[in-house]
C-alpha cells in the first residue's frame, strides 16, 4: 500500500495514538499476564492439604485420633466437645464431623449436598474401615446424619466478598474518579472562589459516599437473605459499623488517588490499579489461603482483606465487635491515614 494512502495513514496513526497510551498497553498486555500469573499460583498443582476433621469427645475418639494421624491418610482430626463440633461444622470450618458411640460404632455429621463434606465422609470412612479390617473384632456400623444448614455454602461464603469488592468500587469510582470528573470540567476552579475549606469539600465528598451507600448496602443485603437465604449471625449495628468503616477506608483511598489528578483516563488507570491486587488476592471468589505462605502479610495487609474478613465473621460466625476490632482499626487507619494525605496533597485545579 502506497505510504501516503490515507487508509495508511490513519492505521499508522491509530497504531501510534495506542502505544502512546499507557493505561491501554497495561490493560491489554499487561493484565492478561497479571492474571494468568496471579491465578497460576493459586490453582497451582500441589500435594493435597491435609484433611480437617473434628471428633467429638468420647470413647474412642482418642485412639481414632492417633490413628487418623498417620501420614498415610492424610486427616488432621482434632477432639472438641459436642457443641465446639457443631459449631465447627455449622460455619464451614470442618466439613465433617465424626461421632463415636459407646458399642465401637461411629456416625458422621455432614452436609450431603457439598461435595467436599461427601469426599470427607468416604475418606475417613476408608481409613477407619481399614483399621477395622487389620484387628480381629467384627466390623461396627457406620451410621450418617445428614444435615444442611446456612453458612457453609459457597454462596453464603461469595456474598460479604461480594458486598467488601462493591464497598471497595463505590469507595474508589464514586468519590476518586468524580472528583477528577470535576476538576476536568473546571467545577473545582469555580469552588475555590467560595468561602470555604478544603477539608469541607473533602468531607462533603466522603460523607456524601456514605449517604449513598445506605440504599445501596440495604438493597444487597435484602437480596442476600431473601433470595440465597444468607445468614446474619452477628449484630446487625456490628455488620453496619464494619460497612460504613471500610467505605470510609476506600473512600480514603479514592481522594488520595484522584487529589492530584487532571485527567480521567489517568485516575482510572490508577485506580484499577489500586484495586486489581485487592480482585486477585483478598479472597473475593476463591480464599486468600490459596496463595503460598510467603504473600500472607502481603495480602493481610490489603484493606480488602480485612473487610472481606470481617463481613463473614459477623455474618457467617456471629463474632462480636471486640473479636473483629482489630481489622476495623486497620480499616480505619487506612481511612485517616489516607485522607489526611489527601488533604494535604489536594489542588483544585
Amino acid at each position: 500500500m502506497n505510504s501516503s494512502h490515507p487508509l495508511y495513514q490513519l492505521l499508522l496513526s491509530r497504531i501510534r495514538t495506542f502505544f502512546r497510551e499507557p493505561h491501554a498497553l497495561f490493560w491489554v498486555y499487561g493484565f492478561p499476564l497479571i492474571m494468568a500469573l496471579s491465578l497460576g499460583i493459586a490453582m497451582r498443582n500441589r500435594k493435597p492439604e491435609p484433611l480437617k476433621i473434628d471428633i467429638e469427645a468420647g470413647p474412642h475418639a482418642e485412639a481414632a485420633k492417633s490413628y487418623l494421624g498417620n501420614p498415610d491418610w492424610n486427616i488432621a482430626a482434632e477432639i472438641h466437645d459436642r457443641e465446639t463440633c457443631l459449631e465447627h461444622r455449622r460455619i464451614g470450618k470442618v466439613p465433617l464431623l465424626v461421632r463415636f458411640l459407646p458399642d465401637g460404632s461411629w456416625q458422621f455429621v455432614f452436609d450431603e449436598t457439598q461435595t467436599e463434606a461427601v469426599n470427607a465422609r468416604y475418606q475417613v470412612d476408608d481409613a477407619l474401615m481399614h483399621r477395622k479390617l487389620g484387628s480381629s473384632s467384627e466390623l461396627d456400623a457406620v451410621q450418617d446424619e445428614k444435615v444442611t444448614e446456612q453458612g457453609n455454602r459457597y454462596i453464603d461464603w461469595f456474598m460479604p466478598g461480594l458486598i467488601g469488592m462493591n464497598i471497595m468500587g463505590g469507595g474508589l469510582w464514586g468519590v476518586g474518579f468524580v472528583l477528577v470528573d470535576m476538576r476536568v470540567r473546571k467545577l473545582l476552579k469555580r469552588l475555590l472562589a467560595t468561602p470555604m475549606k478544603r477539608v469541607h469539600f473533602l468531607l462533603s465528598m466522603l460523607l456524601g459516599r456514605m449517604v449513598m451507600l445506605i440504599p445501596e448496602m440495604t438493597a444487597l443485603l435484602l437480596f442476600a437473605t431473601l433470595v440465597f437465604d444468607v445468614p446474619l449471625r452477628g449484630n446487625l449495628i456490628t455488620l453496619i459499623l464494619v460497612i460504613f468503616i471500610g467505605a470510609a477506608a476506600f473512600s480514603g483511598i479514592g481522594l488520595l488517588v484522584a487529589c492530584r489528578t487532571e485527567k480521567t483516563e489517568t485516575v482510572s488507570g490508577l485506580m484499577n490499579l489500586v484495586m486489581l491486587p485487592m480482585w486477585l488476592f483478598s479472597g473475593v471468589f476463591f480464599s486468600s489461603k490459596r496463595f503460598p505462605e510467603a504473600t500472607q502479610p502481603f495480602i493481610q495487609a490489603l484493606p480488602l482483606t480485612q473487610l472481606n474478613d470481617a463481613l463473614r465473621e459477623v455474618m457467617l460466625e456471629g463474632k462480636s465487635l471486640p473479636e473483629i476490632a482489630w481489622r476495623l482499626g486497620i480499616l480505619a487507619a487506612f481511612g485517616l491515614v489516607t485522607f489526611t494525605l489527601a488533604l494535604k496533597w489536594f489542588r483544585w485545579q
